[in-house]
């Protein structure tokens, strides 16, 4: 694929791909800056990443297409969408990887902002793991960076208080890769 070549010519760099397990479902969860991130996050992997992409996305003429054969799935924003987390769901189970921004939108001022708990209930449903991941530079497209960490798993009983803990663990582990990465550069 035409991106990772991209993505090197510009200096970027990937540390702890080898965290990513090269089968079966797993979701890689990232913070949010830039319309570059998808393709970034998935340019170090070994293996295709499935997203979610806003509704609106898929109604764009060619580039709806594009999207799709890119595994992309559409999401109603805004909404619980029931059919966007059952195909997310159906992709983990078929041992596929799937990317998912729990910010639901981009930061705007570069700062790792409260998750939603959909990604929770995803780990939580397939019983895929989680790793956690860091995107730095794509605001600016300078210093490019992505940093993966090491999987983490739902354990216990799916309610309220445990997914939203799950998701902040999440976060919190994002947090510290960004602020690892960016302070050694």
């Amino acid at each position: 694929m035409i991106f990772p070549a991209f993505f090197r010519l510009l200096g970027a760099k990937d540390y702890g791909a080898e965290n990513m397990p090269q089968e079966g479902g797993v979701i890689v969860a990232a913070n949010h800056m830039s319309n570059w991130d998808p393709p970034f996050l998935a340019s170090f992997l070994q293996r295709p990443v499935s997203y979610m992409a806003k509704q609106e996305l898929f109604e764009i003429p060619i580039f709806g297409t594009v999207i799709r054969w890119l595994f992309a799935f559409p999401v109603r924003r805004g909404a619980a969408d029931r059919s966007a987390v059952k195909a997310a769901v159906k992709e983990l189970r078929a041992g596929r990887c799937v990317g998912i921004f729990p910010e639901g939108t981009r930061s705007k001022d570069g700062e790792v902002h409260k998750f939603g708990a959909g990604v929770a209930l995803l780990a939580a449903m397939s019983g895929a793991p989680v790793v956690p991941a860091a995107i730095m530079g794509t605001d600016k497209m300078k210093l490019l960076k992505v940093a993966y960490g090491e999987p983490l798993r739902f354990e216990g009983k799916a309610d309220r208080e445990a997914l939203d803990a799950f998701s902040q663990k999440i976060r919190k582990e994002i947090i510290k890769l960004k602020n690892f990465h960016s302070e050694n550069r």
